[in-house]
């Protein structure tokens, strides 16, 4: 096993294991994770700018690639990253919501009353390719979000 394969795993094994107070310090977690991935395994930078979704986008890119993805844990992380992205920008708070058309609760950010999916973004970003660009996705987001509550 490689020292990046290792490093990877270690990370996903803490994750799992770790028990957390509530979801805002879980998926800041998450999210802390992909900035390390990103910067260790991808040599790309993410910073929770809006900047940094070109990195953001060459990194699932380059996940979507492999056939033998474990979709749960690439999901939280990377879907982590975008919804702190987005919760801090927009000074939003996580929780806990049933996801339209279907009857599964998972974590999505609150702003202003509109729930957003950051890991189901990212899910079918991995699963269907470049169509389900991230960049198009956040730039649809801000002109229904309007102006950031802070520019981070």
């Amino acid at each position: 096993m490689s020292h990046s394969e290792q490093l990877e795993e270690r990370i996903k094994t803490r994750l799992a294991q770790a028990n957390y107070p509530d979801l805002d310090r879980m998926m800041a977690d998450y999210a802390a994770a992909a900035v390390q991935l990103a910067a260790e395994l991808f040599h790309q930078t993410l910073d929770y700018q809006p900047q940094s979704l070109d990195a953001f986008e060459a990194v699932l890119s380059e996940l979507a690639e492999h056939n033998d993805l474990d979709y749960e844990p690439e999901v939280r992380i990377w879907g982590g990253y975008l919804g702190e992205l987005i919760r801090i920008r927009y000074s939003g708070s996580w929780g806990m919501v049933a996801y339209p058309g279907g009857n599964s609760m998972m974590p999505a950010v609150d702003v202003r009353g509109s729930h957003i999916f950051p890991l189901m973004k990212v899910y079918r970003r991995l699963t269907a390719g470049e169509q389900e660009s991230i960049g198009a996705f956040y730039h649809l987001l801000s002109e229904r979000l309007g102006k950031p509550a802070r520019v981070n």
